[in-house]
């Protein structure tokens, strides 16, 4: 490490004087103009990442669904997964060291996470569409040169492909090529195989509108487009061409509001859906011929593509443990579908994709998704080789096709994490192979009616919970008051969780009708307001 050389560069990366940031589930977020340092840092915590761990690291400039004027930056670990927790660890410490401690704060993180300087360091990159973005990777990459690092920068990437790059290249190939060709070819050639099983039961020309948000996800559609096959038909809005990233579009758009986007024309039944700014979310919805709105969120995506599986699961005959991972903002109703009517095991986990993803890995087949729509599906190394095996050698006509199909929802499904273009190919799939309609798939279950609210509050830390954030530990007194609201309802749950982000307590209610729903959720939000220090006014109804 040369400290001449990081002084100086360093001091083109100044830290503001007392900002203070958190790395969280989705890296390091905030106002774009106020980022230089973090990504500047993050480059070269990278660095002695890809050293420490032998292998390259991904580092992604990206908010996601934030507003425009938002950055962001996060840290993708050797097999495409979210950063290792001690990891989260030095990148907040790093991150919010003050200038003349630089030196001495990564010399202890080389010292507490045997860091060998002297070996090689490999760092992939990738960037969305803001304005901001370009200018930012930059910076990440001064944090790698500085410590001779060495980078591949692919430019505008969705933020999964970056996570696809990563795992590819420490899987020798194994897991794809590291281009944005392989990635294009590897999953359009298993979306042919797998609709070439389909019997064109229903249309023969499958039409989606899709909603980009405005963001990256339009871009490398629009480069995908020429991999799919000619019977699938996208139509891309919200391309960035005109309008602002995420406004009034977009998959949270979409789910928080729960209408559709601006910029899209919907005809009655008429199947569209959203990616969110850097394509890692999506939701689906329609409108019926009376010109109401559906929307079809992370859960019943989650619901669908376990029905597929479990067919598939049962036609091969092998004892795969399969499970559906969800947190408590499942809609009630999904669970109930999924263990009583599917009988599929479900377990719940506290908020964060990460938390969602290794309960999956416990399973031979781990479906997970957020209702907001974030997603995907595990397959343990034990089960696709079988499967792999059955596809190619299985005598049994019936075993071998289901087998095959199998093998192509592996290579379909982007493993390494939530992806809009794969979990789309997935859903269209599916779709077209059980011969399903938007509106059938729908009326699998109906959601219980369900509103989400926010209490500002002096300090985020005095709600404590526990089994899996569904009930409250501290303040004493909140979780019985919740109680007892919630038995004047039918059909009714509540739970208060702190935001991972700022000082507002979270309130997520449901019950048989919306009114119910409104008023659990609020007289739960006053609650939390008197007993959990609110701030400003008590909530309205």
């Amino acid at each position: 490490m040369d400290p001449q050389a990081l002084g100086r560069y360093s001091a083109l990366h100044a830290k503001p004087a007392g900002l203070a940031l958190h790395y969280g589930t989705a890296g390091f977020r905030g106002r774009a103009e106020l980022l230089d340092h973090v990504v500047f840092r993050m480059g070269l915590l990278a660095a002695l990442r890809s050293r420490a761990a032998a292998a390259t690291i991904g580092v992604m400039v990206t908010a996601s669904h934030n507003p425009e004027e938002d950055n962001g930056v996060k840290l993708v670990d050797p097999l495409g997964e979210m950063l290792h927790p001690s990891w989260e660890e030095y990148a907040t410490q790093l991150a919010n060291a003050e200038e003349q401690e630089l030196q001495k704060v990564l010399t202890e993180i080389c010292q507490k996470a045997a860091v060998n300087l002297h070996k090689d360091a490999s760092v992939f990159i990738g960037r969305d569409t803001r304005p901001s973005s370009e200018k930012l990777s930059q910076s990440v990459i001064d944090g790698i040169q500085v410590l001779g690092g060495q980078y591949h920068d692919y430019g505008l990437v969705t933020t999964p492909q970056l996570h696809y790059m990563v795992c590819c290249q420490n899987t020798q190939g194994q897991y794809g090529k590291a281009t944005l060709e392989g990635y294009y070819e590897k999953l359009s050639k298993a979306f042919k195989e797998l609709i070439k099983q389909s019997h064109c039961s229903g249309e023969s020309q499958r039409h989606l509108k899709i909603d980009c948000a405005n963001g990256i996800g339009a871009l490398k559609l629009s480069e995908m487009k020429p991999y799919f096959p000619q019977e699938m038909l996208i139509h891309i809005y919200n391309d960035g061409t005109k309008e602002k990233l995420n406004h009034l579009c977009g998959a949270d758009f979409v789910k928080v509001h729960q209408k559709p986007p601006g910029g899209l024309d919907m005809k009655p039944n008429e199947r569209c859906c959203s990616f969110d700014g850097d394509a890692d979310r999506i939701v689906y919805y329609y409108k019926d011929t009376d010109g109401h709105f559906h929307l079809i969120d992370g859960d019943k995506i989650a619901t669908l593509i376990s029905i597929f599986l479990k067919e598939l699961l049962a036609k091969v005959k092998q004892d795969f443990r399969m499970a559906v991972v969800q947190t408590a903002y499942a809609n009630g109703n999904s669970t109930r579908y999924l263990q009583e009517t599917l009988k599929v095991p479900v377990h719940c986990v506290k908020t964060g994709v990460k938390h969602l993803h290794h309960k999956a890995q416990e399973f031979d087949v781990g479906v997970y998704f957020e209702a907001n729509g974030h997603g995907t599906v595990l397959f343990s190394k034990a089960a696709e080789t079988k499967i792999r095996q059955l596809a190619k050698e299985e005598k049994d006509d019936e075993k071998r096709e289901a087998a095959k199909m199998l093998e192509n929802m592996i290579d379909l499904i982007n493993q390494t994490v939530g992806d809009a273009v794969s979990d789309m190919l997935v859903i269209e799939a599916i779709l077209a192979l059980k011969g399903l309609t938007v509106q059938q798939w729908d009326a699998l279950y109906t959601d219980l009616p369900n509103r989400l609210l926010k209490v500002q509050v002096a300090d985020r830390r005095v709600i404590d919970t526990t089994d899996a954030e569904r009930r409250a530990l501290t303040p004493p007194g909140l979780q019985e008051k919740i109680d007892a609201l919630v038995k004047n309802h039918k059909l009714s749950r509540a739970f208060v969780r702190p935001s991972g982000t700022e000082d507002v307590v979270r309130i997520y209610a449901e019950a048989d009708t919306q009114e119910n729903a409104d008023a659990l959720a609020h007289e739960v939000s006053l609650a939390v307001f008197h007993l959990a220090g609110g701030k400003g006014a008590p909530p309205q109804p």
